[in-house]
């Protein structure tokens, strides 16, 4: 290799090798720049969603840290690990809220959050993510009607047994859209076992603050 040949090739790779550096230490001052507002932002529109279904007279403590992680599986249907965040007044458990999912939808997946206080009973109910089909399966989605207020807010075990968990055409208590029965009969069983879940479960679910760097 003759000299002008070499030194072009290192000069080359110098180029290359602090174009490397640059484009690494932008990359890095914008995640550090970035990093904190996008949290802030993420965490504001969590609790922006907790609000609808947990009202804040109902926990003093900080909903985002004081969590346990449930793994995938289970009654609560969950293809990933998620968090139940416990809500506490004056030190003592008042609600959690757990991430549940139906499989069985009439489009595939169905994710709701769902309140539950420490007596058992739904504080409130919402529909996360969903595929159902627009104007007729979707009534369970907030945006579109109040289906998921009138049948889940207040319910219990105690108040629905067991055999009560199915829509009206099935001989159950839960109303239902005609032409639309695949979707709220998947809601209606995920919310049934998340409440199995929750009464198997409670005195773990409760067992002690943490947060989410030591979560239990």
């Amino acid at each position: 290799m003759s000299a002008s040949i070499f030194k072009h090739t290192f000069s080359t790779a110098g180029v290359m090798i602090g174009f490397t550096i640059i484009g690494t230490a932008l990359l890095a001052y914008t995640y550090a720049t970035t990093r904190e507002p996008i949290a802030k932002s993420e965490a504001e529109a969590r609790m922006a969603l907790f609000r609808q279904i947990l009202p804040e007279a109902l926990h003093d403590n900080d909903l985002l840290k004081d969590v346990k992680k449930i793994p995938a599986g289970g009654d609560l249907g969950n293809r990933d690990e998620t968090e139940a965040h416990r809500a506490r007044l004056g030190g003592q458990p008042s609600a959690v809220i757990l991430e549940a999912t139906a499989p069985d939808g009439y489009s595939g997946d169905i994710k709701l959050l769902i309140a539950v206080r420490a007596d058992g009973e739904i504080v409130g109910v919402r529909v996360l993510a969903h595929k159902e089909t627009p104007g007729l399966g979707d009534y369970i989605d907030i945006g579109h009607s109040d289906w998921i207020k009138k049948n889940f807010d207040g319910q219990s075990l105690a108040k629905t047994p067991d055999d009560g968990w199915k829509v009206k055409k099935d001989n159950g208590r839960f109303d239902y859209m005609v032409g639309a029965t695949v979707t709220p009969r998947a809601v209606v069983k995920a919310v049934h076992k998340t409440l199995q879940y929750f009464a198997a479960h409670r005195d773990e679910l409760f067992a002690a603050a943490a947060s989410k760097g030591n979560a239990k």
